[in-house]
């Protein structure tokens, strides 16, 4: 009933013909709110949203603001300008829960067991008095760790906002659930360039999100949205390879694992080869792994990143110049100019362009 519900009302999103270009609204914190480049290096995973959409096809309307609750939302009337905007065939996604935990401040307190929920539920019926769809999205995690623990600072609000969307048949993206297990991938180190951890502005703040961060949470909004509505598909302007989900029955292969190597640790001293002159230095780079790779060259420019991907062949990075932060199976390397960096089936990695120059890495990988 929940599921054939849903699709019915996501139908109504793909077969509106006025609804082209089809809308999506979002409601929802500083987390999802928008920055300009005075805030720099942060950014919410809304401002990222517009770039996996097709414009075309998809507009994006951001009206997350940082600070507010869904009780503070609604009682500013933010929520009252969307109701003014929102039409048959768009979508309404609604985040919040950071703030309103807070109970020392009255005005966004909610309680987990029933003002939440009811708040949460006005902007349900909204969307639905417009003919509109809403969908709830549980809080994107913090990067907080605990004696090796990433904590779950969200459980009553998240396991709230679920028990709402089953009983009142709303469609649910569990971005807490993907976001911790994210971050659990990367790593404590691993993530922090993706937070507001920016020394040189005295930061150190694992709730909001870096332009990289922003890119990844945004990511895997889409990539759970997709999952309800497998029509945005042919919306999409970007790949949403974003699931770090092991494949059934694979890991890294213990024989031969995967690691990272650099160039002053292998360096082998050999005269020339095929009869040249002179001394040369060789580095052999896993040579006894007997890959049959293609070789790519990619530049990752200023902010640029490979988004943290699980594994389905063999694939060596070798770092000609620039400097960059790679995660390999939650550990973090910061990596530089003759790094070489193998990652076997079964494991999970991704790397983040860092500094002012350019990344630049040769990509070899079997055919």
């Amino acid at each position: 009933m929940l599921r054939s519900s849903l699709l019915l009302s996501l139908l109504l999103v793909t077969g509106a013909a006025h609804a082209a270009p089809h809308r999506v609204f979002i409601a929802g914190d500083s987390t999802a709110a928008e920055y300009g480049p005075d805030r720099a290096p942060q950014a919410g995973w809304g401002q990222a949203l517009q770039s996996y959409l097709d414009p075309a096809q998809w507009q994006v309307h951001n009206h997350a603001k940082g600070g507010r609750s869904a009780r503070s939302f609604i009682e500013e009337k933010r929520l009252d300008a969307i109701a003014g905007e929102l039409k048959p065939g768009d979508v309404l996604l609604i985040g919040f829960g950071h703030n309103d935990a807070k109970f020392e401040d009255p005005t966004r307190y909610n309680d987990p067991a029933q003002a939440y929920p009811q708040y949460l539920m006005r902007y349900v019926q909204l969307a639905r008095d417009k003919q509109a769809t809403p969908v709830l999205i549980t809080p994107a995690a913090r990067l907080l760790y605990d004696f090796g623990s990433l904590l779950d600072t969200h459980g009553l609000y998240t396991q709230a906002m679920k028990q709402l969307a089953q009983q009142e048949n709303v469609a649910l993206i569990d971005l807490n659930a993907r976001s911790s297990q994210w971050i659990r991938a990367l790593g404590e180190q691993g993530a922090r360039p993706y937070f507001l951890f920016v020394p040189e502005q005295n930061k150190a703040d694992g709730t909001h999100f870096s332009v990289a961060g922003a890119n990844a949470v945004a990511c895997l909004v889409v990539r759970e949205w997709v999952g309800l509505q497998p029509e945005l598909k042919g919306a999409l302007k970007r790949d949403i390879d974003c699931d770090v989900t092991q494949p059934a029955g694979q890991g890294a292969d213990a024989a031969s694992p995967s690691r990272v190597v650099h160039e002053r640790d292998i360096a082998v001293s050999q005269p020339g080869p095929h009869g040249g002159a002179g001394p040369t230095t060789a580095y052999p780079f896993f040579a006894d792994d007997n890959l049959p790779f293609v070789l790519r060259k990619r530049v990752l420019h200023k902010g640029a990143g490979i988004g943290l991907h699980p594994q389905h062949k063999d694939e060596i990075y070798y770092v000609v110049s620039g400097q960059g932060s790679y995660v390999l199976d939650g550990k973090q390397y910061d990596v530089a100019a003759g790094d070489a960096l193998l990652t076997r089936v079964g494991s999970v990695h991704a790397l983040q362009q860092r500094g002012e120059q350019d990344l630049v890495v040769l990509l070899a990988y079997p055919r």
